[in-house]
């Protein structure tokens, strides 16, 4: 008995979920429905423009796209375009796979003023999301910079504010973020955290690469690391994980700065408590001691990206708790037959392999709720395709997509980049329809 399954969401988490229907239920249709007009997610657009090795997981979904039973359509905004009830009308199960894309807010006085940005739409401007082609952030007189966090994500926002236009040669960071970035003359770039070195969630590659920068010399205060230890009610991996990083932020306290005059600074147990400026542009950060809260001060800084998290902004009609997607083991409640994963699931936790074993998890809950129900017949892509029509809206296809891919990797050819983004909602669908697809 073949089943019509909806996954609302073309990144990471859809796609595994895609591949564990597919390999559980070989006689699936199954349709990806994604607002913009490409897809996978954030493996496009968050996952660093230097960082081409973790883009590769791409190729795997490429072959899942080309898998009889199973489309793409772009462009299609649920919510706007169709509803979550039309939808559950229309299919077997959804699946909501729409991940965390609101940036969180500091909640501090003069997050308001000019130069502030979250990690969200500061990442997108520069991997060429759509959303964010206007956001111009940068000022060409910029002399200090603060990303608040202690993930990955601040390494990544330093990292690319960091390396010199010879070190992000071979990227597909966007023309116009490539160019504003090549302009700065950046002398320091705080990196600001709550908390303790050994509380940091950096992983260990990521937190490496910053010792071989060319141009800045990363530095931490060799008081803070000489004594930190993670706790040992930590498990075994993460102790590991932690000792490695206590290890590698040592190795700054001398790091060697002969040929590297600019500083990336670690500045832990550094908690913002407001962001001063002038003319309606950030020039300062205050902050105080975590571990001492009356004691307070104030660093410059011309812009400052919060890295702290995101939370869910799913279609209309999706019940939320926590920060997430109200469910339970997957399933969204008071909505038989929808469910959840990845990041609107969990939180934005995790890398991108472990979307891979949450979709799968939630594969066998929906094959298993799928085996003991009857027969809906209920049109599915039929029925999707009828009432798109009948809005006079149409979907971007595979091919269409495949026409974007084309003619980025033919500009990114002509660059020895590995492609040169379509970076404007416009360019996305001129791009799409050159071969009429």
């Amino acid at each position: 008995m073949s089943r019509a399954i909806a996954v609302i969401g073309a990144g990471p988490s859809g796609f595994y979920a895609v591949d564990g229907l597919m390999r559980a239920l070989p006689d699936v249709r199954i349709d990806i429905i994604d607002r913009l007009p490409c897809p996978y997610g954030l493996v496009r657009y968050g996952v660093a423009p230097d960082h081409q090795g973790t883009k590769g997981v791409q190729r795997q979904f490429e072959r899942l796209l080309a898998r009889p039973g199973v489309r793409f359509l772009g462009n299609i905004e649920v919510g706007r375009d169709v509803t979550i009830a039309e939808l559950a009308a229309l299919y077997d199960a959804l699946i909501i796979a729409t991940g965390c894309s609101r940036d969180r807010r500091l909640g501090i006085p003069g997050e308001e003023l000019k130069g502030v940005v979250g990690s969200g739409a500061f990442v997108g401007w520069y991997n060429g999301h759509p959303d964010f082609a206007e956001l111009d952030p940068l000022r060409p007189d910029m002399r200090h910079v603060a990303v608040i966090g202690a993930g990955n994500v601040a390494i990544d926002v330093a990292r690319v504010l960091a390396k010199t236009a010879d070190e992000m040669a071979k990227s597909d960071i966007a023309p116009q973020a490539a160019s504003a970035i090549a302009q700065l003359d950046i002398a320091e770039i705080a990196i600001v955290a709550r908390r303790g070195p050994a509380d940091a969630n950096f992983t260990g590659n990521e937190l490496a690469e910053l010792g071989r920068l060319a141009a800045f010399r990363p530095a931490v205060d060799g008081d803070v690391v000489a004594e930190a230890a993670p706790p040992d009610s930590d498990p075994a991996p993460e102790r590991m994980r932690k000792n490695r990083n206590l290890e590698i932020l040592r190795t700054f306290v001398t790091a060697d700065g002969t040929h590297r005059t600019r500083i990336l600074r670690f500045a832990f147990w550094h908690t913002p408590m407001a962001l001063h400026g002038e003319e309606g542009h950030v020039q300062a950060l205050e902050l105080a001691d975590t571990r001492h809260p009356d004691r307070h001060w104030r660093i410059p800084t011309d812009l400052v990206v919060t890295c702290i998290g995101y939370d869910p902004a799913p279609p209309p009609g999706l019940p939320l708790e926590g920060g997430r997607i109200a469910h339970d083991e997957g399933r969204v409640r008071g909505m038989p037959g929808a469910y959840v994963v990845g990041w609107a699931k969990r939180g934005p936790t995790g890398v991108i392999p472990t979307n891979r074993v949450d979709a799968m998890a939630l594969v066998k809950t929906v094959v298993a709720d799928l085996a003991e129900a009857p027969a809906s017949g209920k049109p599915g892509p039929a029925g999707l395709d009828n009432m798109l029509a009948g809005r006079g809206l149409k979907p971007l296809h595979t091919a269409a997509w495949q026409c974007i891919e084309t003619a980025e990797n033919a500009a990114g050819q002509a660059q020895g980049r590995p492609r040169v983004k379509l970076a404007t909602w416009e360019a996305l669908i001129d791009g799409s329809q050159r071969s009429g697809a």
